[in-house]
């Protein structure tokens, strides 16, 4: 055998294992090129599993609302000046069955530094979801979203196949992390924490409507 025919069989080889890597670690694949570089001025990011965004890069969220698991309505713009932690998860998603110890660690644990901690169900039964929940001790809120259209409006920031996902909402309701696939305690904290230090001026308090306090001050 050839030099040149060993160099095709170990990289066939290589990028067998990265796919499947890939495929144990999500219940779905991001988009191409979603991947961002490090930034000098901003915080480190590694590829396409996990993102900080630097303030500077970061977008609006969209503002999504809906019905949750346990009957009452959720609205992210009813928690601007808070971190949000979203999480998209189904109850068929082996990953999310796996994570789910971590966000309950996690969502208690950093609830009374006024972290608001949601769940997106998608494309999922409501008896299965609330099993799951139950099954599992979660306790934050699931907003119902049973024909992934909750999920499309993150295109921008997760491919839609991506579960799990979670997104990490700063307290100027922006798009400032991302963690693609199963998300660990230490994962949820490298990208939650840095968003936390961060503070807003004139930040709305922990929980309270958008509409009953002006807007942030910019910095």
């Amino acid at each position: 055998m050839t030099h040149e025919s060993v160099r095709r069989i170990t990289g066939r080889i290589v990028v067998v294992v990265l796919a499947a890597v890939l495929l144990t670690s999500a219940c779905g694949r991001d988009a191409p090129g979603q991947a961002r570089n490090a930034t000098d001025d901003g915080y480190s990011v590694s590829n396409e599993t996990i993102v900080l965004v630097a303030p500077a890069d970061r977008h609006p969220a969209p503002d999504i609302s809906g019905t949750t698991l346990d009957g009452d309505t959720w609205s992210l713009a009813s928690y601007r000046g808070s971190v949000v932690v979203i999480n998209i998860w189904a109850s068929w998603c082996a990953p999310c069955r796996a994570e789910a110890p971590a966000l309950k660690a996690v969502s208690e644990d950093l609830a009374d530094d006024g972290v608001v901690f949601v769940g997106l169900n998608t494309r999922d039964s409501d008896t299965t979801a609330r099993a799951f929940e139950k099954n599992f001790g979660i306790t934050y809120p699931s907003v119902i979203d049973t024909d992934g259209q909750l999920q499309l409006r993150f295109a921008a920031d997760v491919n839609p196949s991506a579960i799990p996902s979670t997104i990490v909402i700063d307290q100027e309701g922006r798009v400032a992390g991302r963690i693609l696939g199963r998300a660990s305690e230490s994962t949820l904290r490298a990208v939650i924490e840095p968003i936390m230090a961060e503070g807003t001026t004139g930040a709305l308090p922990a929980h309270t409507p958008a509409s009953s306090t002006p807007p942030p001050m910019d910095d």
